[in-house]
């Protein structure tokens, strides 16, 4: 399998992104958002995930949250589509339950063609550092829908509003690994459609 690299920009009146994603990686990461808990989010994701990930984000934080992390969800939903090229010869779906002290998340993945997001988690702050706990979903939903993906992000159960992020995020970065591992018995799509 060749190394599965990839590189994307978004440029507008709202936000200039700048993200490499190596899908073979090692889990290191260089990450500006301009949101520091959000930056540690996608930190916990990437090293997690054993992805390496590099992103700059200049963004109109002195608005909101909003624009930053929901088109940093878009850019990243780019690069490992293009990363990740006809998807011949990958697990494609991958799980993961993760356990953060009291909090349980649940996530799966498949790397499907079809973007659909299924998402539960009820927060009961309404912003972690200066991430609004409601962008989680917004991120989440960027990133299934510009990746094609099938995406299920779920709190079984609830705790402490910065472990439930954070379990959400980690429980992504190992189910998207498992997806886009390789399948040594398989050199084609793994699909009954012979396409992704």
């Amino acid at each position: 399998m060749d190394r599965r690299t990839a590189s994307c920009t978004r440029t507008t009146k709202e936000t200039d992104i700048s993200l490499t994603i190596n899908l073979d990686g090692q889990g290191k990461t260089r990450i500006d958002t301009g949101i520091p808990f959000f930056d540690h989010m996608l930190d916990g994701f990437a090293r997690h995930g054993l992805f390496d990930l590099d992103v700059t984000v200049k963004g109109d934080t002195e608005v909101d949250s909003h624009h930053t992390i929901e088109d940093t969800g878009i850019v990243l939903g780019q690069a490992v589509a293009k990363a990740l090229g006809e998807k011949a010869g990958i697990k494609r779906y991958g799980y993961f339950i993760l356990p953060m002290d009291e909090t349980l998340a649940l996530c799966a993945v498949d790397l499907s063609g079809r973007p659909y997001l299924k998402y539960s988690a009820d927060f009961t702050v309404p912003v972690l550092g200066t991430m609004d706990t409601e962008m989680v979903r917004e991120f989440f939903y960027a990133v299934s829908y510009s990746a094609a993906m099938n995406l299920h992000v779920k709190i079984m159960e609830a705790g402490n509003n910065h472990h439930m992020a954070e379990a959400m995020f980690k429980a992504f970065g190992k189910a998207l690994d498992m997806a886009v591992s390789a399948e040594p018995r398989m050199t084609e799509v793994w699909s009954t459609k012979g396409t992704l």
